[in-house]
């Protein structure tokens, strides 16, 4: 869902005020998220940076003190933040590791979880808190949930076990290969743009499962291919692989919960692309079934 136009108007006024007081100058046009900005900029001594806006979410209040307890180890350089503001100045990046094949992508999200898995810091919001609230409304919808029960029955009773204990690591919480960028002066991959919790690290597997979709397709077994892109995860980061897989499933039933939620809050049918989103979404669940730790 695109920024509505009052919001992105917020925005843009949000970044010209912090380009006034933080001594900025724009470079480029401002580069459009899902729900943020980046604005290309340079600092007082003309060293090119990222300043970000955000639209104020639950699920990117995280970032900021994520981005302090990494402190630019195998992620993005924090050189600024006003957390009320959702805004962060940032070190410049150079490209996605989207452009890598995706083997090499696994290899590198893998390694990376080694590094940004952190013991849990107190000031960063708890994910099991925020799951909770998602299994709720999963829940909530009963049989209206465009998938089969066995899966959403799986999704409410693995996910309760899952956030039944205390959160121990820091969670990126979107960890995919469109959220790595290349760092130039460390010759290395660094974490872009985490959603910040302190949570379980199992939780991190998912979006690289989902993201590169047609690639799945064009293999023709995309559950075959979806298990070998999980394994390599799994192993590659030494993630505890029932954890992992029971995590897939629960993402998976509450990315559907959200796609039904989000069309009935706008009072519509629907959309193509939610049942594209939502078939994709199953054929996850139903890859992890064949995961038997």
């Amino acid at each position: 869902m695109k920024v509505p136009s009052d919001a992105r108007a917020a925005l843009h006024a949000t970044l010209r005020d912090l380009i006034a007081e933080w001594q900025l100058t724009p470079v480029d046009e401002p580069i459009a998220g899902i729900a943020s900005l980046v604005q290309p900029v340079l600092d007082a001594d003309g060293t090119r940076r990222a300043l970000k806006v955000a639209v104020a979410e639950d699920s990117n209040r995280g970032e900021s003190a994520t981005l302090q307890v990494w402190r630019g180890r195998g992620a993005v350089e924090l050189l600024r933040a006003d957390p009320r503001r959702r805004a962060v100045l940032l070190e410049w990046l150079g490209e996605p590791l989207t452009h890598q094949p995706t083997h090499d992508a696994l290899t590198e999200v893998a390694r990376l979880c080694g590094v940004i898995h952190r013991k849990a810091a107190p000031q960063l919001p708890s994910l099991f808190d925020s799951v909770a609230t998602w299994l709720g409304d999963l829940a909530s919808l009963d049989r209206a949930v465009p998938a089969p029960p066995r899966f959403v029955s799986q999704a409410l009773r693995a996910g309760r076990d899952l956030i039944d204990g205390t959160p121990t690591h820091v969670v990126h919480g979107d960890l995919h290969d469109g959220n790595v960028l290349w760092r130039e002066r460390t010759r290395e991959w660094v974490v872009i743009d985490p959603k910040g919790y302190r949570g379980d690290p199992a939780y991190d597997v998912a979006p690289m499962l989902w993201n590169r979709w047609d690639e799945l397709e064009w293999f023709g077994k995309p559950g075959e291919a979806i298990r070998d892109r999980f394994y390599a995860l799994v192993d590659g980061a030494q993630l505890d692989e029932r954890r992992a897989r029971d995590w897939v499933v629960v993402r998976a039933m509450i990315n559907i919960s959200w796609t039904v939620l989000d069309a009935r809050r706008e009072r519509r049918d629907l959309t193509e692309a939610d049942d594209e989103s939502i078939t994709r979404n199953i054929t996850l669940a139903k890859a992890m079934q064949d995961v038997r730790p």
